[in-house]
């Protein structure tokens, strides 16, 4: 089958132009104007919408063990959505804890569960929660199958975060295999005497989640991360980046040479902590880890994608029902189920609040939305770009408009939508996945099982 987009304004991280473009055999084969194509070609007339590559979460959470329950999407309906918000590859955290099964299981456990439910591609990070002789021989095979990143956790004592020998063996291991470390950055020991704390002084509801883990404690796990690195030289990239100071922090590191790239989250750019303040339980559906922080961060990090010293905008996407799983933690903040999903929603806000806004321009959008990401994992340019041979991954996006988010229309499976009633400016009006139509004004039109894992080479020596 091949695919015929008309007229678009094709926008890429660093050009912009009009042209038609022909996809055949998954992958784009011509760029140009007036092309024609062979009778049965899929024909979109893209006039006056853009059309830009397909975007790419560089962090999400699908099958997730966390607190006692599990998040609440599958690949099928977490696939669905990415695709109807123009994400059309995901790069997925295989997350077992330390005591789970041995990390080759992890990894095969996971792949398993993305396999044939998933509609767009998919790639993961791959989980280093302990680190032995054992551990390295299983992650030296796991980059041999096509996974060229680690993610590491300096915070949640006991399940997730590595002792500091296992974390500077974690990047001798990873300059070895050229792999880059994505890393959660917050002292665990802090977190866990400050919630001990807040706790005893009967501070129990989900506006103390912030003070358990405030802003200084996760800029000193950026601290923390960037020198063990720099014992190495290993490459590392700050995941959910929150404010200023953990900015700081790595761009100190980034002046004495240390090689760190940053992620932040849709969820800083638009909201602040004053939403997990909200009365009678409310702000439970806002509490995630590192929390959301003051309103005045929200500009320093439109600044840092603007000036392009934040990389990447991805979705930490966890996602928990309000009934039954947030209100787990109802009298002990400690207990709530950490997230706020956003996978369907980011590209629609960072287009609404970054564009429209005068605070990006169009290329801006597209390279910390897709390009930054591919480039970072070994993707590009077989994503996250237009260009002859890439992948078919294309969005057709409608400037024109105009609707609001809502729990009942939106395709993640979860009861209630953290951005309810609020305004978009423009959203995909087709996406597709090498060269398929997979959505289309808002709806799924592809097909479950069709995504695959991408395989990466590392490149990170």
């Amino acid at each position: 089958m091949s695919l015929l987009i008309k007229n678009g304004r094709i926008v890429t991280a660093s050009e912009q132009y009009t042209a038609d473009i022909y996809c055949e055999g998954e992958q784009i084969t011509r760029i140009g104007t007036n092309l024609e194509a062979p009778p049965k070609t899929t024909v979109i007339d893209a006039t006056g919408k853009y059309v830009f590559p397909g975007f790419i979460d560089p962090h999400v959470h699908i099958y997730l063990p966390f607190m006692g329950t599990y998040a609440k999407d599958t690949h099928e309906t977490a696939s669905k959505a990415a695709l109807v918000g123009g994400t059309t590859t995901m790069i997925e955290m295989v997350c077992q804890a330390r005591n789970q099964q041995p990390l080759a299981d992890g990894f095969e456990f996971w792949l398993n569960k993305a396999e044939k439910n998933s509609a767009c591609d998919f790639t993961f990070h791959q989980t280093v929660s302990r680190l032995d002789k054992e551990c390295e021989d299983q992650l030296t095979e796991i980059v041999k199958k096509g996974i060229s990143s680690f993610k590491i956790f300096l915070a949640y004592k006991g399940a997730f975060n590595l002792t500091d020998e296992e974390l500077y063996h974690t990047m001798r291991l990873a300059k070895k295999l050229g792999v880059i470390v994505t890393a959660h950055c917050e002292n665990a020991d802090i977190i866990v005497e400050m919630q001990k704390k807040l706790l005893s002084e009967g501070k129990t509801g989900p506006e103390w989640h912030y003070w358990s883990r405030p802003p200084r404690v996760e800029a000193e796990g950026v601290h923390h991360l960037l020198t063990f690195a720099e014992m190495h030289d290993t490459h590392v990239y700050t995941v959910h980046t929150s404010c200023e100071e953990s900015i700081t922090e790595a761009l100190l590191g980034k002046q004495r040479g240390v090689k760190v790239w940053i992620e932040t989250l849709i969820q800083y750019l638009v909201l602040d902590k004053s939403y997990a303040e909200l009365p009678n339980f409310e702000g439970s559906k806002y509490v995630m880890s590192p929390p959301l922080r003051d309103k005045k961060n929200q500009d320093v990090h439109w600044n840092g994608l603007r000036q392009r010293f934040i990389s990447t905008v991805a979705t930490d996407h966890a996602p928990f029902d309000y009934k039954g799983q947030k209100e787990m933690g109802r009298g002990d903040f400690t207990k709530i189920p950490n997230g706020i999903p956003s996978l369907e929603e980011r590209i629609n806000l960072l287009y609404t609040h970054g564009v429209c806004e005068g605070r990006l321009d169009l290329s801006t959008l597209v390279d910390c939305g897709s390009t930054q990401a591919a480039k970072l994992f070994g993707l590009f340019p077989r994503k996250g770009t237009i260009a002859i041979g890439s992948d078919a991954d294309l969005v057709v996006y409608d400037p024109d408009y105009r609707g609001k988010i809502s729990q009942k229309t939106q395709l993640m499976n979860l009861d209630y939508s953290a951005f309810e009633g609020w305004p978009i400016k423009g959203r995909p009006h087709v996406v597709t996945v090498r060269g398929e139509v997979a959505a289309k004004d808002g709806k799924f039109v592809g097909k479950v099982g069709r995504g695959k894992l991408v395989k990466r080479e590392p490149t990170h020596f």
